[in-house]
């Protein structure tokens, strides 16, 4: 019996992981529509407004819950409220260039960033965690480097907000996945919008004084989509974080293939952004990584699972 528990808890555990990775990423595919509809405030405002708004809502949810104490836990470990600062760093820069992409009209672009992301996983892996690639993941790499050259030829520049997309969430699910069995979902994301309220408070300072807060002054309904910047912010961003703290990250970044599909096709079929022919070409040798990606991460797992000795 006791085998058979230990056996199972480990695949429940993975289980749960899926559906929190599938749910987070699946949120993420629509904030762009979500987004839009947020105008006529601007990136700056919007992006201060979650921040502040995810606080607010994860300071209910720690009450609700009774989960102070874990905070106060967190609170008295400086290494982990450090890494929470680095960790907050970061998905401010990804949130601030992926809602500034959104509201330019560069949504397929902001799509691209999170097809790139698998690939910055495992770069990540190599030259952070000393992994060694497999030669699959090599020809992968190789393709996507091809893929981003085209789309540079394409844009006449370097596609900077999809390579700091990538970046910037790739280094935070790193984080996020290094410091997951000491900081639960909830503790986390609070540290993280908790060092970024100054941050926010400038930002609404500077709009306030230049073109003007939009908050309250459009619609009831425009400041309640403000207000509930922060239930949508921080929902799946505590999925994502408790999905990363049950699964490998090569599996998170196999999910993550969903929220890219979803906002590519509402950038390229809903709001109608230009596709010319080299970029469906760089997008094509992108999407031909994932698949060499894809295929070696199952070939390992499979692999993997005829290696291991089975036990009744």
């Amino acid at each position: 019996m006791r085998t058979v528990t230990s056996t199972a808890s480990p695949r429940s555990h993975e289980r749960s992981g899926v559906i929190f990775a599938v749910a987070a990423y699946g949120l993420w595919g629509f904030l762009p529509a979500y987004f839009l509809l947020l105008q006529p405030a601007g990136a700056i405002e919007i992006v201060a407004w979650r921040i502040l708004f995810s606080l607010v809502f994860c300071a209910l949810i720690i009450t609700v819950t009774r989960k102070w104490p874990q905070l106060v836990a967190v609170l008295k470990q400086p290494r982990l409220v450090l890494m929470m600062g680095l960790a907050a760093a970061l998905i401010f820069v990804n949130w601030q260039v992926y809602v500034y992409g959104t509201l330019s009209g560069h949504v397929i672009e902001t799509s691209l960033g999170y097809f790139i992301n698998p690939i910055v996983t495992v770069l990540l892996g190599v030259l952070l965690l000393r992994e060694r690639l497999r030669p699959l993941q090599w020809i992968a790499v190789g393709i996507s480097g091809i893929a981003v050259l085209v789309l540079a030829i394409n844009y006449g520049a370097l596609p900077w907000i999809s390579l700091t997309l990538a970046f910037s969430f790739g280094l935070y699910g790193l984080i996020k996945k290094r410091v997951g069995g000491a900081v639960d979902a909830v503790s986390g994301l609070t540290l993280e919008t908790a060092w970024l309220v100054p941050v926010a408070t400038v930002q609404l300072l500077v709009v306030g004084a230049g073109a003007g807060i939009t908050f309250g002054t459009v619609s009831p309904w425009h400041t309640l989509a403000l207000i509930s910047a922060g239930v949508v912010t921080a929902t799946p961003l505590l999925l994502f974080a408790a999905a990363a703290r049950r699964l490998p990250l090569v599996y998170m970044g196999l999910i993550q293939y969903l929220a890219p599909v979803l906002q590519f096709l509402f950038g390229a079929f809903v709001l109608r952004e230009a596709m010319p022919p080299m970029r469906w070409a760089g997008f094509a040798l992108v999407w031909v990584a994932l698949v060499v990606l894809s295929i070696d991460v199952f070939v390992a797992g499979s692999r993997s699972r005829r290696a291991s000795p089975i036990t009744a």
